[in-house]
């Protein structure tokens, strides 16, 4: 699935300072030597020939080449070394049976869309007869004809600008770009304003010629390409849309399918550029503003009317189970088998895969590889270290969400951490995740070399983010982020996690730390994602040439897993999570005045307008409806429990610092029992309003946002939303987690001070 890397997610990302390291090598082999022999085990070239064998034909859910991949992954753990299987999932995955799209009415018609893609002269895979056609997995499926709208990117924002111009989509088929918004929200936006189908399109501004060459000639995206991917309802639960909360087994338990809250009730298609350009030369009714305008030579209108395009819209997939195949290798720990390290990142594709998500898979190979080769040397883990690569991630998280919630009881007593990636490319480190991990990534961060420049890629960020803060125009978060770079001795924060990878499930659902780990924002894949064209060709020239940075990926993970595996003490430093969820209460707060304001704002809007209609009953208005008048809410739960936890961080931090090293094994043992599911104290219960499979107070993607994280995500969107009883609730409850939290730190902390 993969969230592209950008400028956006550089400025987010981990930054990186020089530390010292809390782990420990086996005694005939200091730290550094033994990265330095697991570095020597990373071949760029092998790797490159692994990417072309892994994307050699399409390898989305169900086809034999997914199936073939996973067996080929299995069998080289276990010739390296790993005790490997396949698990497999029985899932609810619809794969298209047929499906047309047609302008039958207005200027252009009739003109039929082609729903496949073109090949490309000279990259033999694009020959392949085996892709999928042009399909979003879950939309729903139907056969309908009516007025198209053109809706922008179909974001919240558009369908306020859509109503102050009087045009409807109810009962029509709207029409909207990628980008602004998670896929999506596209037609559940659509579908919530009433229109009886969804057309998603990549316009040429954002990702075709307007931003590059196309392929082949250069990265971005050609005429006839377009961008597959899911459209289920995601920020309501990932997995199997008829198991929820439950592994996808043989004898689990499924909803009947027209019960499964995912899956959306219209039906949706992606088309290219090329055939987008018909059916918006067919719309009439009043020009688009200027910020809907993209790259096509066309006058933009927005549609609507009988006399413009008409268009008849037709899907009808195959809704039966499907196999899935998760490959799970396992390195037993020699000193605490029952303690995990998780790392994962999945194998199955839209197409052939090749930078999303391949590129990270074949970083996870290298890595096996050379912790095997370290095995036969006589190294050992202390942790037990558990390699995954997950299928069926691309329509909806399906493989990584089956597998963690079959196995959430073990997980929860046996994991530390899981460790993710997805796609990758040549460019600048971007992390994210569980913040009390974020010392230990820029000490990681700090001891990787960029293969570009030959400084740290820690040093390499730090840069950029220097420039992006000097740039004209930089916004206040680029210079926040550059004034942070430009102090050596201060680590740079890491983004939280939202979702569109599969760390969704272990995070979110079973309250396990999580780190993502990506290269990026040099390489351009955007123009080819979820397309035929993105195959090892693509990748190879125009994403991360000699692989070189795919290569530094599994330098950087492979560092983070075996510091892990081998640390003797805690590597968290919990003093940054208590600063960070510092920042995200002043934030919500900032957030609630901001409410206030604006309903006074349109208090006064509209009491002007009623003194402008009555002076003039002719002159023409449409009000909104009004706001909700904003409480004053209270936030003393919230900043009471905000003070004990950086009280009782502070407390455990300068503890472990001054004693760690002194501490006995049996201490050792007491304090992994505690802080080993610590971050389970961010788990409530009942879960977030409406979306109860998502548990984690702290952290959750974002309901009307996808992919984008959402932190305090309880309160946060209830106040956005201007659901006042909500929010107050949840004040509340995110209290008694971080509560719980700074309870368990300070357990933790009393058997460091000798308990």
């Amino acid at each position: 699935m993969n969230h592209r890397i950008g400028l956006a997610a550089l400025l987010s990302a981990c930054a990186l300072g020089a530390v010292s390291t809390a782990w420990a090598a086996p005694p005939a082999l200091d730290a550094k030597a033994l990265e330095a022999k697991f570095d020597a085990q990373i071949d760029p070239a092998e790797m490159g020939g692994w990417l072309k064998l892994l994307a050699a034909e399409p390898n989305h859910v169900g086809s034999a080449h997914d199936k073939a991949n996973a067996e080929w992954i299995a069998a080289q753990l276990k010739s390296w070394g790993w005790d490997a299987k396949i698990e497999t999932f029985d899932v609810l995955y619809p794969t298209p049976i047929s499906e047309g799209l047609e302008l039958v009415g207005g200027p252009g018609a009739p003109f039929k869309a082609t729903l496949t893609e073109p090949p490309v002269p000279g990259d033999q895979a694009t020959y392949t007869k085996d892709a999928l056609p042009a399909y979003v997995a879950f939309q729903g499926d139907g056969d309908v004809t009516a007025p198209l709208v053109y809706v922008n990117y179909g974001m919240p924002e558009d369908y306020l600008a859509l109503e102050r111009m009087g045009i409807s989509v109810k009962g029509k088929i709207a029409i909207a770009r990628y980008g602004g918004g998670w896929r999506g929200l596209k037609p559940l936006l659509a579908q919530m304003h009433g229109a009886a189908g969804s057309i998603i399109y990549s316009d040429p501004k954002d990702d075709g010629y307007g931003a590059d060459d196309v392929y082949p000639k250069g990265p971005a995206r050609p005429k006839g390409g377009f961008q597959r991917g899911s459209v289920a309802d995601m920020p309501i639960y990932p997995g199997d849309p008829l198991t929820p909360g439950v592994g996808s087994t043989k004898d689990a338990k499924r909803l009947d399918r027209k019960d499964a809250q995912t899956i959306l009730k219209i039906p949706c298609l992606p088309i290219s550029y090329g055939d987008a350009q018909v059916l918006l030369a067919s719309l009439d009714g009043p020009v688009a503003p200027a910020n809907w305008r993209g790259g096509l030579p066309i006058t933009y209108h927005v549609g609507g009317s009988a006399a413009g395009g008409q268009v008849h819209l037709a899907v009808k997939s195959d809704w039966s189970q499907k196999t899935l195949y998760d490959v799970v290798g396992t390195l037993k720990g020699a000193e605490a088998p029952n303690e995990w390290i998780v790392r994962g990142n999945h194998h199955d594709g839209w197409v052939m895969g090749a930078s999303d998500p391949l590129s990270g898979q074949i970083a996870l190979l290298a890595e096996a590889k050379a912790f095997g080769a370290l095995m036969k040397s006589g190294w050992k883990p202390k942790k037990t270290i558990v390699y995954t690569s997950w299928d069926g991630e691309e329509p909806m998280l399906l493989g990584s969400t089956e597998w963690a919630e079959t196995h959430a009881d073990e997980l929860k007593a046996k994991a530390l951490v899981y460790i993710n990636s997805d796609g990758n490319g040549r460019g600048f480190l971007n992390a994210a995740g569980s913040h009390a991990f974020q010392h230990f990534i820029n000490q990681v961060a700090a001891d990787v070399k960029d293969p570009e420049t030959g400084v740290s890629v820690a040093d390499r960020l730090r840069a950029r983010l220097a420039v992006n803060a000097a740039e004209p125009g930089a916004n206040e978060l680029a210079k926040a982020a550059g004034k942070a770079a430009g102090d050596p001795t201060k680590d740079l924060p890491v983004g939280p996690l939202g979702s569109g990878s599969d760390y969704s499930a272990f995070l979110q659902h079973l309250g396990l730390a999580s780190i993502d780990f990506a290269y990026g924002g040099e390489g351009e894949s955007g123009g080819v994602y979820h397309s035929l064209y993105d195959d090892y060709e693509h990748h190879s020239r125009f994403v991360d040439p000699g692989f070189a940075y795919d290569a530094t990926l599994a330098k950087t993970v492979g560092r983070a897993v075996m510091r892990l595996a081998d640390a003797d003490l805690p590597v968290q430093r919990y003093g940054d999570f208590a600063d960070t969820v510092s920042g995200y209460v002043d934030e919500v707060k900032k957030l609630a005045d901001g409410k206030r304001d604006e309903a006074r704002a349109q208090a006064k809007l509209l009491s002007g307008r009623a003194y402008a209609l009555a002076a003039d009953p002719t002159h023409p208005h449409a009000d909104p409806a009004p706001l909700a008048q904003s409480p004053a809410l209270d936030f003393a739960a919230l900043d009471s429990a905000l003070t004990k936890l950086k009280a009782s961080s502070k407390a455990f931090d300068t503890a472990l610092s001054a004693k760690g090293e002194a501490l006995g094994a049996a201490q050792k043992v007491k304090l992994d029992a505690v802080i080993r599911p610590l971050e389970q104290s961010l788990l409530r219960p009942e879960g977030l309003p409406g979306r109860p499979w998502y548990m984690n107070m702290v952290y959750a993607p974002g309901r009307f946002t996808g992919y984008g994280a959402k932190t305090l995500p309880g309160v946060r969107e209830a106040i956005e939303e201007r659901r006042f009883e909500d929010a107050q609730k949840y004040v509340g409850v995110t209290a008694q987690a971080l509560e719980a939290y700074a309870a368990n730190l300070d357990k933790a902390t009393a058997i460091v001070n000798g308990g």
